[in-house]
C-alpha cells in the first residue's frame, strides 16, 4: 500500500451524522495570505480561499472582526464568516506547460463553484454519538497546519493526517497517502487537511501560527488521545476536504517521461509533503459553540443555512491583478516559476 494509511476506511465510510459537515463555494483564488504574509501583495504563492467576504490583504487581528465586517459567506452555514484556504494545484505536462487544476463539488453539493467541504467534530468521525464536549474557537483565533518548506516523508509526519486520497469513484475515502498519488485518479485527488485539536487556552495565535495548538499527547483525535498538559483545552476537529478535478490530466502519455507524477502545488512542491492550510475563525456570536454543545446531526438545527446559489454569489474582488490562468506565477519562497497556460521556462 502506497504511503501511510492514517485512518481506517470504516471511519470515513460510516454515516456522517452528529457533526457539522457542509460545503463552501470558492470565494476567490489569488496570491494573498493575510495570516503568514499580512499586507504582502502579491503573496509568495497562489491560494484558493472560502468563507466570509471581508477577506483582504491584511486582516489585522486587532481590528479585523470577520463576522462583523463580512456581508456574505460562501459557506452553507450563513453564520460562518471564517476564512479557510490552501495552496492551489497545478499539472505539469510532458511538454513543460502548466495548467491550473480545477476544483469540483462533492456528491450532493453539485452546482457549488469550486471550494471545499468543511467538518467540525467533537469525536471521531465514525462515532456518530458525538458526545464529547469541546470548546469552540474564540473571536480572533487563527491557526496554520503544515509547512510549505517540507519536501520529505519524515518532515511531513510532524503534521498528523495531512493526506491525499486517489479517488476511484465518488465514495472513495481510503487509502490515504502523505505524498501525491503516483497513478491517475479516475475521480480526482482529494486533499485532506486535519488541524490540531488541543489549545493552550490562552493565546488566540502564536508567531508561527502553530505553537498555541497541539495534537493529542498520544494517538490521534479519532483514537481519543488526551490533550497534553501544555495544551489542555479540547477544541473541535477541523477537517477540510478539497477535491481537485484531475480527470482532464489522466492521460499518462502527457505525464513526465521519467514516469514521475505530474502534480505541483502553487508553492512549487512536486512531492506533496508541503501540504498546508490556514484558518481564521469568524463564526457569528456563539453559534459554533451552540452547535457543538447540541450534539446534533449534520443539519445543525440551531444554525441558519443558505442555498448553493447564494454561496456562489459571495465573492471578493481581484486585489492582485493577475490572470492566474495565463500569466507567470512566481513563488518567492521557493523560486518556483510557472508560465501558466504556456510552455514552462
Amino acid at each position: 500500500m502506497k504511503g501511510d494509511l492514517l485512518i481506517a476506511a470504516s471511519a470515513l465510510l460510516a454515516p456522517c451524522s452528529a457533526l457539522l459537515r457542509f460545503g463552501c463555494a470558492r470565494l476567490t483564488v489569488q496570491r494573498l495570505d493575510p495570516l503568514v504574509n499580512p499586507g504582502v501583495n502579491p503573496s509568495p504563492h497562489l491560494h484558493q480561499i472560502i468563507g466570509g467576504n471581508s477577506f483582504n490583504v491584511s486582516m489585522d487581528p486587532k481590528s479585523h472582526d470577520l463576522a462583523a465586517l463580512s456581508t456574505c459567506t460562501s459557506c452553507q452555514f450563513s453564520e460562518d464568516f471564517s476564512n479557510y484556504w490552501t495552496a492551489v494545484l497545478f499539472f505539469k505536462a510532458k511538454n513543460g506547460t502548466y495548467k491550473r487544476v480545477p476544483q469540483r463539488a462533492q456528491q450532493g453539493m453539485e452546482g457549488t463553484q469550486g471550494g471545499m467541504v468543511v467538518y467540525y467534530m467533537t469525536d471521531a468521525l465514525f462515532d456518530t454519538a458525538q458526545k464529547s464536549s469541546v470548546t469552540a474557537f474564540k473571536p480572533g483565533f487563527r491557526m496554520l497546519v503544515g509547512n510549505v518548506q517540507y519536501n520529505n516523508r519524515d518532515e511531513a509526519r510532524n503534521f498528523r493526517q495531512l493526506t491525499y486520497t486517489c479517488m476511484q469513484n465518488e465514495g472513495t475515502r481510503a487509502p490515504e497517502s502523505i505524498d501525491f498519488p503516483d497513478k491517475p485518479c479516475p475521480s480526482g485527488i482529494m486533499a485532506n487537511h486535519r488541524f490540531p485539536t488541543c489549545w493552550d487556552g490562552v493565546n488566540l495565535d502564536s508567531p508561527n501560527h502553530q505553537d498555541h495548538v497541539s495534537y493529542p499527547e498520544s494517538g490521534t483525535f479519532e483514537s481519543g488521545g488526551p490533550c497534553p498538559a501544555s495544551h489542555p483545552v479540547k477544541i473541535p476537529q477541523l477537517l477540510l476536504e478539497t477535491v481537485w478535478d484531475t480527470k482532464a490530466f489522466n492521460n499518462k502519455a502527457d505525464w513526465p517521461a521519467d514516469g514521475s507524477q505530474p502534480f505541483v502545488w502553487s508553492s512549487g512542491d512536486k512531492t506533496g509533503f508541503s501540504s498546508h492550510a490556514d484558518y481564521l475563525f469568524g463564526w457569528k456570536d456563539n453559534s459554533l459553540q451552540k452547535a457543538m454543545d447540541g450534539h446534533t446531526y449534520v443539519s445543525a438545527p440551531s444554525l441558519k443555512t443558505q442555498n448553493i446559489a447564494a454561496q456562489n454569489k459571495c465573492t471578493v474582488k481581484d486585489m492582485v491583478g493577475e490572470d492566474i490562468d495565463s500569466c507567470k506565477l512566481i513563488s518567492t519562497s521557493t523560486g518556483f516559476i510557472a508560465d501558466v497556460g504556456r510552455r514552462a521556462t
